[in-house]
């Protein structure tokens, strides 16, 4: 690959597809506050890349920061439902103004493509599954608005400017550096972290909620793929997921049995901004990018949680 920038570089996607982009030989700078981003997570490659703290609602330093790229991968953003609900106006600024910021240095600086961290929170709480890219958004939480507010930006500079934008609609993430003590963490990062320490892990509902976890490398592999693929995929949105649903409950169950945890668990009343079932059909995805999934629920779970045995210990200590 040429020269890439990656927003949100510091988190747990952005230093993911950060490392996709250097084993292909590929130039990689980078951008972070570091606000939910943590400096560990590219320590092993800061060598290797440009990181530039810099906040992408500052439109100048964007400016700055796009000279001489080729292809941009925003994946900075405040990633919660929760955090949305009890702080819509805190995180529109980083979700949504600041993906306006990105795609206007993008189009200054005249990037070959422009790929869009987008959320499967689009699809709202449609009964209808698997989702698929067709069915209307209907956003519930003010983070999916957001989300999704910025997919009609990027539909926008690809028609009114002729910029080339790809929208990935990601479907909950997991794997290695996810931290699972931030309020931004995903459910199985709590889980595998909370039974390892031998704590009560939590389950919001009665269980049935069902979702396409998705392990970390399905999505490096989407982003590079979409970064290659031909013009014809321009303007389009896409689901990253695996295509299968799995309980929360299920979820407890694997996991609890691989890492051997007896102790008991906590339920509590279901949150607000929730959705109930989420699965992907990454038929779309297969088709025109060449997706196809390289890493299986099963396997991402045994890789995370064997990565959470070696790097907890020195998280503690730290």
């Amino acid at each position: 690959m040429a020269k890439v920038l990656i927003t949100g570089i510091a988190g747990f996607i952005g230093s993911s597809i950060a490392r996709g982009v250097l084993k292909e030989n590929g130039t990689v700078r980078g951008i972070d506050n570091l606000s939910t981003g943590k400096e560990e997570n590219i320590e092993d490659i800061r060598s290797s890349i440009d990181f530039r703290f810099a906040d992408v609602t500052d439109a100048h330093e964007m400016e700055n920061a796009f000279r001489e790229v080729d292809y941009v991968f925003h994946q900075a953003a405040i990633p919660s439902v929760p955090v949305s609900v009890a702080d819509p106006l805190g995180t529109n600024a980083p979700n949504l103004t600041g993906t306006l910021c990105v795609l206007e240095a993008a189009r200054r600086a005249g990037v070959k493509r422009f790929i869009y961290a987008a959320s499967s929170a689009a699809y709202g709480d449609s009964l209808d599954l698997p989702k698929r890219e067709s069915m209307a958004p209907a956003p519930i939480s003010p983070y999916a608005v957001q989300k999704v507010a910025g997919e009609y930006y990027l539909a926008s500079y690809a028609r009114v400017y002729g910029l080339q934008t790809v929208a990935l609609r990601y479907f909950n993430i997991f794997g290695p550096r996810q931290d699972p003590t931030s309020q931004y963490s995903g459910v199985l990062a709590r889980f595998i972290s909370q039974m390892l320490e031998g704590e009560a892990p939590t389950i919001f509902g009665d269980g049935t909620t069902s979702r396409d976890f998705t392990y970390i490398d399905n999505v490096v592999s989407a982003n590079l793929l979409a970064a290659k693929a031909p013009s014809c995929v321009s303007g389009k949105i896409f689901n990253v997921g695996i295509g299968q649903a799995t309980t929360l409950f299920s979820a407890y169950q694997q996991i609890r049995s691989l890492v051997n945890y007896d102790g008991d668990l906590r339920w509590k009343p279901e949150r607000e901004g929730d959705i109930k079932h989420s699965v992907a059909d990454i038929s779309s995805a297969r088709a025109l990018l060449g997706y196809n999934v390289v890493t299986d629920f099963a396997t991402g779970v045994r890789k995370t949680i064997d990565w959470y045995k070696v790097s907890m210990p020195l998280a503690l200590a730290n």
